[in-house]
């Protein structure tokens, strides 16, 4: 039997929405965040890293301080969702461009937002260096941010530019922590932000004692 391609939309469409609502059944059930990407549900564990949430924290009041009042820094939910795309996303941080933007009922829309910004999980990495690269711009959000405690060192990715396997960033800019980062229209200090702890240097470290 030969499926026409509007049926696999639609069955895509049916696998979509069903994903979706796990993810949303499972908010405040487990720790960690739930999200669904081109190629399924992830989960990051990232409720329990304080660097993580403190990082989020810092880089939210930075952006405060040097956008305009109009412009939003928020962190939490809920989600972005592209249902067309089959992608729901929940960034750490969302520059959105109107307070107005976060009006009504169910998720954002991913077209009010200015910039996407991320902080680089311990538990899977690949998702925010690889998998929200591949994600953002199907979405249309225009700026991704990332920034990894690992290294003290990220990325900002602009310029959508239309490639054969979809919309992808064009232009990509590394830093390193302690230097000055620009995201959209605004620069901000990167320096004083945590790093995660080396495990190994910790463990090895309990151990000579």
């Amino acid at each position: 039997m030969t499926t026409a391609p509007g049926d696999a939309r639609q069955n895509a469409s049916h696998v979509y929405r069903a994903m979706r609502d796990f993810v949303q059944s499972m908010d405040d059930t487990l720790p960690g965040k739930f999200e669904v990407t081109k190629e399924g549900i992830v989960h990051d564990m990232v409720a329990s890293v304080k660097q993580h949430e403190l990082t989020v924290l810092r880089l939210r009041k930075r952006l405060e301080k040097v956008m305009p009042e109009e412009i939003v820094a928020h962190t939490g939910g809920p989600d972005v969702e592209g249902e067309p795309e089959g992608i729901m996303r929940r960034p750490d941080v969302m520059v959105i461009a109107a307070e107005g933007d976060m009006e009504g009922d169910g998720t954002f829309d991913p077209r009010t937002l200015v910039a996407a910004v991320e902080i680089v999980s311990r538990s899977n990495p690949d998702n925010d260096w690889v998998g929200k690269t591949r994600d953002y711009p199907l979405l249309g959000v225009p700026v991704y941010a990332v920034f990894d405690p690992r290294a003290g060192t990220g990325a900002v990715f602009t310029d959508i530019h239309p490639t054969p396997d979809g919309p992808r960033y064009a232009t990509r800019k590394d830093f390193v922590y302690g230097e000055d980062v620009t995201i959209g229209e605004w620069t901000i200090p990167t320096d004083g932000l945590p790093r995660y702890r080396d495990e190994e240097s910790g463990r090895a470290s309990a151990a000579s004692g």
